[in-house]
């Protein structure tokens, strides 16, 4: 029994090492952990249950008979974050560069299914060179495989993609499909075809990094949702943000205790909007004055700054959060904002957080590189998110709510459950300025003026649609917590349903 028991101790010992002292010590020396090394820092203490440590690949051409190494490039398995069940896959660099056979891909399909059964998110962490070229097919098939799960998935479990390394080919359809993707600076990368593809087919010459960095996906593509600065940050953010997530689609989100006075006035608030309606202001500074102890775990950053999305507490109670950003573009509604909010606002409704939002917005962006671009049918995708979400909304209109963005951003029309506004909110068609320019065209520039003053003093206030009751109350801002937690409350109960479907068909 004990040479058995010496055996296994062995056995362990090998496939803990992955790809042996050399190559871990490489990974070290680019700045990354290793694939374990990841998995014990983003689980609790103690918590991991490993799956399938001694599977091997089972290809036998190119020589790969005699390459075998247990585990095969991947570490799977579940453990807690915060005492809650997550799954996990981390891929292993170390091994064959992380690359996905097919004994590798049953591996993250075992703890995907298994997810779904349980009903907890998925993590994954990437480091791997894509599909190995020697086992063909059935590596193309392994990713096939993993990217049906991935879709059935969606909505009903989370899906969260770290990338911590190159990250190319089927590896980067795997985490578009997840509900969010970050990335590691200056360590990690994602792309379809690498420098070197690009180089044959369209002759540029393009490193990995100005291919597919951070900086292509965290600020100009979208595609990554944020960007940390090395392995621990990341992994300590994703702790961070499965704490504001459902387990499922079958659960309510974690409420938490807070020591945040849930009624606390702001009286700060009362002069955050400037008296010249042209000038900015920090909408984040408003978010962080309002929620639970100024914790706010914001999405996409640097994407799309005229928009900011991300998830806080209210009296402990999970919310999303969406408001235009005055400080960047006006806080105008672009392709960029309407498609980074449109994502968000559907998730929070799949997964049953409410959404609180906080509208200063001028419109659309007007331009032909905008309307060229498609922002019809993008600024669709957010008017859709919202008039189909069913879960509790809360609005309060800041300051501006002009044009069709004001119906856009979950005015009362589109279901909008609770809708407020401060006192230095201006509800109209347009600005002032350019209404009476149009109205009345042919007028001289002294009856401009004075229609402009009249223009203004009947529609830069919230009395007119307070009046037709597009507007629930009129709020001081210093109260703004206090009424947007007593409406979550209000709210606890809400039942509403859509029409049956097989399933919508948004603008995409």
């Amino acid at each position: 029994m004990k040479d058995i028991l010496d055996q296994l101790d062995k056995r362990r010992e090998t496939a803990r090492q992955g790809g042996g002292e050399r190559r871990i010590a490489a990974q070290h020396a680019k700045g990354k952990l290793t694939a374990r090394e990841r998995v014990d820092l983003l689980l609790d203490e103690g918590s991991f249950e490993e799956f399938d440590m001694f599977v091997e690949h089972r290809a036998t051409d190119f020589g790969m008979a005699e390459q075998k190494i247990p585990g095969d490039g991947v570490v799977t398995g579940w453990g807690r974050i915060n005492g809650r069940v997550v799954f996990v896959f981390s891929k292993d660099f170390t091994v064959f560069g992380g690359s996905l056979s097919g004994a590798h891909a049953q591996k993250i399909l075992k703890v995907q299914r298994q997810a779904m059964k349980v009903g907890a998110p998925i993590i994954g962490l990437f480091d791997a060179g894509g599909a190995r070229i020697q086992e063909g097919v059935e590596s193309l098939a392994g990713y096939a495989d993993i990217f049906l799960e991935n879709t059935l998935a969606s909505g009903v479990i989370p899906q969260i993609s770290v990338i911590m390394g190159p990250c190319a080919g089927g590896d980067v359809y795997s985490p578009a499909i997840t509900d969010f993707i970050f990335m590691v600076k200056d360590t990690s990368y994602m792309y379809v075809t690498g420098p070197d593809v690009v180089k044959t087919v369209t002759h540029e010459d393009v490193s990995h990094e100005d291919l597919g960095g951070y900086r292509v996906h965290a600020l100009k593509s979208g595609v990554a949702d944020g960007a940390f600065e090395n392995d621990l940050e990341a992994l300590t953010q994703v702790r961070r943000l499965i704490d504001f997530l459902p387990l499922s689609n079958r659960e309510k989100p974690p409420v938490r205790e807070s020591f945040d006075e849930p009624y606390r006035e702001e009286p700060s608030l009362d002069t955050l909007i400037p008296a010249n309606p042209n000038k900015p202001y920090d909408m984040k500074e408003l978010i962080l004055k309002v929620v639970d102890e100024a914790d706010f775990f914001e999405i996409s950053p640097d994407y799309a700054k005229n928009i900011v999305v991300g998830f806080a507490r209210l009296d402990g109670q999970p919310v999303g959060i969406v408001a235009n950003q005055p400080m960047a573009l006006a806080g105008v509604l672009d392709i960029d904002a309407s498609r980074k909010a449109a994502r968000f606002v559907r998730f929070c409704d799949a997964f049953e957080i409410p959404l609180v939002t906080f509208v200063d917005v001028p419109g659309f962006m007007p331009g032909t590189k905008q309307e060229q671009g498609g922002l019809i049918r993008h600024g669709a995708k957010l008017l859709f998110a919202y008039a189909e979400a069913t879960v509790p909304k809360i609005t309060l209109i800041t300051r501006k709510a002009y044009g069709g963005a004001y119906d856009v951003m979950s005015s009362k029309h589109i279901r909008g459950d609770i809708n407020y506004a401060w006192p230095t909110a201006e509800i109209a068609v347009m600005g002032s300025k350019g209404a009476v320019e149009i109205i009345f065209r042919n007028q001289t520039q002294e009856q401009l003026v004075e229609a402009e003053a009249e223009y203004k003093a009947r529609f830069a206030n919230p009395f007119v649609a307070a009046s037709r009751g597009y507007i629930d109350d009129v709020i001081m801002p210093h109260g703004t917590r206090r009424r947007i937690v007593k409406a979550l409350k209000n709210l606890k109960g809400k039942q509403l349903s859509n029409p049956w479907k097989k399933h919508d068909n948004i603008p995409l």
